[in-house]
């Protein structure tokens, strides 16, 4: 199914903001039709960079044309987004940030400019969980719309580059 222009413009910014910024990229896996204005919901895997063996399945909500030409608002996608984050392969954790403020692993733009979709990690030293936050980011005002997955290290075989935290 071909893009519409307005996708591949939005698209294009992100490539060339992704570029610079360094997070994650994503690889979209899934598009699934919501109804017939041209209305999509994207599943994309995002893989942990720094972090081998851990990958997160993201939904958004791309609205398509007709929906843009009805609602007037061209370039900005809705905040609504989900998250669940899995061990996909044997986990080994290069120089992760371990404060509780956490780590972006990966950005996607919703609008051109003002709105993007985040993925936080923040590690749990207590329960040896890492968390995955997916919330958008707006210049002007936040949302609350959010999600969170989880991924126990508790029994697990892992691999600390660094050595574990203490």
């Amino acid at each position: 199914m071909p893009l519409p222009k307005i996708r591949l413009a939005a698209a294009a910014a992100l490539l060339s903001f992704a570029a610079l910024s360094g997070p994650a990229t994503a690889e979209t896996v899934g598009e699934v039709g919501v109804d017939w204005t041209g209305n999509d919901i994207i599943v994309d895997a995002v893989s942990d960079p720094k972090i081998e063996g851990i990958t997160c399945h993201v939904t958004y909500f791309d609205r398509g044309v007709i929906d843009r030409l009805r609602k007037g608002n061209w370039f900005e996608d809705p905040s609504n987004n989900s998250i669940a984050c899995r061990q996909t392969g044997p986990v080994v954790i290069d120089d992760i940030d371990l404060s509780k403020d956490g780590e972006e692993v990966f950005r996607s733009g919703l609008s051109l400019i003002w709105k993007s979709l985040q993925v936080t990690r923040i590690y749990d030293r207590k329960n040896n969980t890492l968390i995955y936050l997916a919330h958008s980011r707006q210049v002007v005002e936040g949302s609350a719309k959010m999600s969170i997955s989880t991924v126990p290290l508790f029994n697990q075989q892992v691999t600390w580059k660094k050595g574990a935290p203490q």
